[in-house]
């Protein structure tokens, strides 16, 4: 009987199926899953700042913003980088988008192959911006990695790597309907624009083997509509939770980010299935009795506090 077994296997890796045909046949294995790396802010509390891992049968395929830390808990989570080539940025703030080349390099040196990246993000602030100046995501990579880039080395160390940029337009007078930025056979990813007071902004959903995760990034009241839209149904929300409900929280901060109660009304409006508060603030981790019952008022279903390392399974 060993012997059977034994030339079972010998033949199973000779047809080029080997422990990832393996893995994709156990089916308790999830078809869509997230890995928290970052669930902090701008600030060093302790968590890294926003960055998410989708793993895809098993395998961490998309990263979703790039905040500082994050790299460390790659590490940490014990997975590696070497199928990972869809990047999706909110937008680019720094505690969002300052991690990347430290990922690159860490997706670089994970294998021998070539590395390619598709990145996602706004295409910046336009010519008649009012407020901070941010770069089309095209310029913002080509600063970093282009030729003459603060990190243009990264071009050829280890393993070659080639960026290619998609700027998601998010003005006024962009379609605030979801669009399809991403299709390869059950992956469907799709973006509309959000809303961060002057910061361009996108939000993601992705759609695998019949489950899908949405990400809110960084969104004021301004952008809840595109939100409403493009999660509506979802199994999985990724919303960030920064204020608490007013006049918690400094005034400014609502021209930024959306209050619990708001929160847990564009949960029910969607009919998300879970909620999966992120990007927490100190003000929310120390009032988190308070942040669940102001969403409870309009929200019954499953809601959770993000930690760097947890996954979740939508």
């Amino acid at each position: 009987m060993r012997k059977l077994i034994g030339a079972f296997l010998l033949i199973v890796l000779s047809m080029g199926l080997g422990e990832a045909a393996i893995a994709d046949a156990d089916t308790s294995m999830p078809g869509l899953e997230l890995l928290v790396l970052g669930s902090g802010g701008p600030g060093a509390t302790g968590r890294a700042g926003s960055s998410y891992l989708v793993l895809l049968n098993g395998a961490p395929r998309i990263l979703v913003d790039a905040g500082p830390g994050s790299f460390a808990r790659v590490g940490e989570a014990k997975v590696s980088l070497a199928d990972t080539n869809l990047v999706l940025l909110t937008h680019l703030h720094a505690d969002h988008a300052g991690e990347l080349p430290g990922l690159f390099k860490a997706r670089a040196v994970s294998g021998t192959d070539s590395a390619t990246f598709n990145v996602w993000g706004p295409n910046g602030s336009g010519a008649h911006h009012q407020g901070a100046y941010f770069p089309a995501t095209s310029r913002f990579l080509d600063l970093m990695f282009g030729k003459r880039g603060a990190f243009a080395y990264l071009d050829d160390f280890a393993a070659p790597i080639t960026i290619h940029a998609h700027d998601i337009p998010v003005q006024a007078g962009s379609d605030m309907h979801p669009q399809v930025i991403f299709r390869d056979g059950d992956l469907v990813i799709s973006a509309v624009p959000g809303h961060h007071g002057d910061a361009p902004a996108v939000i993601y959903r992705i759609d695998f083997a019949g489950k899908c995760i949405t990400f809110s990034g960084d969104i004021d009241a301004t952008g809840l509509q595109g939100l409403r839209r493009i999660a509506k149904g979802c199994d999985l929300l990724v919303f960030n939770s920064v204020v608490l409900d007013p006049p918690g929280s400094r005034a400014v901060l609502y021209t930024l980010h959306t209050p619990p109660h708001a929160i847990g009304q564009v949960a029910e409006d969607t009919g998300v299935r879970q909620l999966l508060l992120s990007h927490l603030s100190p003000a929310v981790d120390a009032n988190r009795s308070e942040v669940l019952e102001s969403i409870r008022q309009n929200y019954p279903g499953s809601v959770r506090f993000a930690e760097d390392g947890v996954r979740v399974s939508p």
